[in-house]
């Protein structure tokens, strides 16, 4: 549409909103109408609605909240905004997967691989990591080669001949959303549910798969800190999904503790294949099955065997071509960091595990994390975890290594993991539960 043809002396036609109408009735806990959202999203991407008046509307929100057809009607306004992807027939069922962010929190790479070579085709949009919690484009730029961006043609290709892409969002894909999600971020409204929910929900949607399985992250390494936090948020994602003829799992997973023992780009993906050829932390790989078996059930391949497969190496040969084929050399050496330090055990006793917020903090202050979305990561920067709960341990037995290409970044990430953040217990942990909890749209 040009704007403008048609308008009566080339000026436009007068707005039916205001933006102060809009954020006043929100204020006043009111309920906003379809048109209301409709007008106020465009009216932002278009810039007609300025920056403060949006994020005054976005703390209204997040003070007050939304009802559940508001908060469908805002997801759409999004999808609106943008391109819809549509990658046709590529021969398989279409299914992704979506984390809310984590530490340690590689399940993606291992993942697509594995759902791929169990008969589905994940076209898995991505995006990178921000403060303690990792990017999975990130991760994946450890590879030598390996290329983020593709066009549509390329991703349909991929899905065709691999059966598995992690790739960047097109440009045009919920562009409203990069503009929000900017503005939360300098404006202490992310932690709102309905803006993180249509945030999620509108990328997915937009991105045009036939299921959808979310990975909501429970614990102090999330952003979701409580069981009933978290579930409001799972919630607030299968009713979206249910409302748009998306079907959607949620998984309410523990992130108390870190995933694995490696917390940083080039130390994930190592991991990573670890798991791909058949090895692995038992919790990495628990998980990775877990979100397979949900989205196999989506796909409407129940049958699928994500464990045996996994045993057998078959995802790991998806793995290396669908590094190939963006560029990837999968063969090649990881990035390693220029200075490794070793954190002792400051006394004896049973390791009881590591604090997720703090091994993330700390690898975010080794380089493995930015804190502004522009800032440059180190591939080789991260934690690496020596001891697993329930390991009995002495005083100087180490529990973790600190990798960095800056000395000066260690004395920082020395101190986060101190007392603690590395738990010694004279009494062995209790069982993990990875899955707390699973949330069905209806």
């Amino acid at each position: 549409m040009i704007r403008g043809v048609g308008w009566a002396d080339g000026a436009p036609p007068p707005s039916p909103f205001s933006a102060v109408e809009v954020i006043a009735a929100k204020r006043d806990c009111r309920t906003l109408s379809k048109t209301q959202i409709d007008w106020v999203v465009d009216a932002y991407t278009r810039g007609e609605v300025a920056d403060e008046q949006m994020a005054a509307l976005a703390m209204a929100i997040l003070l007050n909240g939304m009802e559940p057809g508001e908060i469908a009607h805002w997801t759409q306004a999004m999808i609106d905004s943008g391109e819809v992807l549509d990658f046709g027939d590529v021969g398989r069922p279409l299914v992704d997967k979506h984390s809310t962010g984590g530490v340690g929190d590689k399940i993606t790479l291992p993942l697509a691989p594995l759902v791929a070579a169990c008969g589905a085709a994940v076209p898995q949009l991505s995006g990178r990591g921000l403060g303690h919690t990792g990017g999975t484009l990130d991760k994946l730029e450890a590879i030598p080669g390996w290329r983020a961006s593709l066009t549509t043609d390329e991703i349909t290709a991929q899905l065709r001949e691999v059966g598995a892409v992690v790739c960047a969002t097109t440009p045009t894909l919920a562009p409203a959303d990069k503009r929000l999600y900017a503005l939360r971020d300098v404006t202490g409204t992310v932690e709102s549910v309905p803006l993180i929910a249509s945030s999620i929900m509108s990328k997915k949607l937009a991105e045009g798969t036939g299921g959808l399985v979310l990975d909501v992250k429970v614990g102090s390494g999330a952003f979701m800190k409580t069981l009933p936090r978290a579930g409001e948020l799972a919630d607030a994602m299968t009713a979206i999904g249910a409302a748009h003829g998306l079907p959607t799992t949620a998984l309410l997973t523990d992130m108390s503790r870190p995933l694995g023992r490696c917390v940083g780009n080039a130390l994930e993906v190592a991991e990573s294949v670890e798991v791909l050829r058949g090895g692995g932390p038992a919790d990495l790989v628990a998980l990775t099955v877990a979100l397979a078996t949900e989205m196999l059930a989506l796909a409407d391949l129940p049958d699928a065997d994500p464990a045996a497969v996994l045993a057998s190496g078959a995802a790991y040969d998806v793995w290396e071509r669908m590094i190939a084929a963006q560029g990837g050399d999968p063969s090649a050496p990881l990035p390693v960091a220029a200075h490794v330090e070793t954190v002792v055990a400051e006394r004896s006793g049973i390791f009881s595990g590591a604090d997720a917020l703090a091994v993330g903090t700390a690898a975010w202050k080794l380089g493995a994390g930015r804190a502004r979305k522009e800032d440059p990561v180190q591939a080789g920067a991260g934690v690496r975890l020596l001891a697993g709960p329930g390991d009995e341990v002495r005083a100087g037995t180490p529990l973790a290594e600190l990798h960095t290409d800056d000395a000066d970044r260690l004395p920082a990430a020395r101190r986060l993991l101190a007392g603690a953040a590395l738990l010694i217990t004279a009494d062995p942990p209790p069982e993990r539960d990875l899955v707390l909890d699973v949330r069905r749209g209806g």
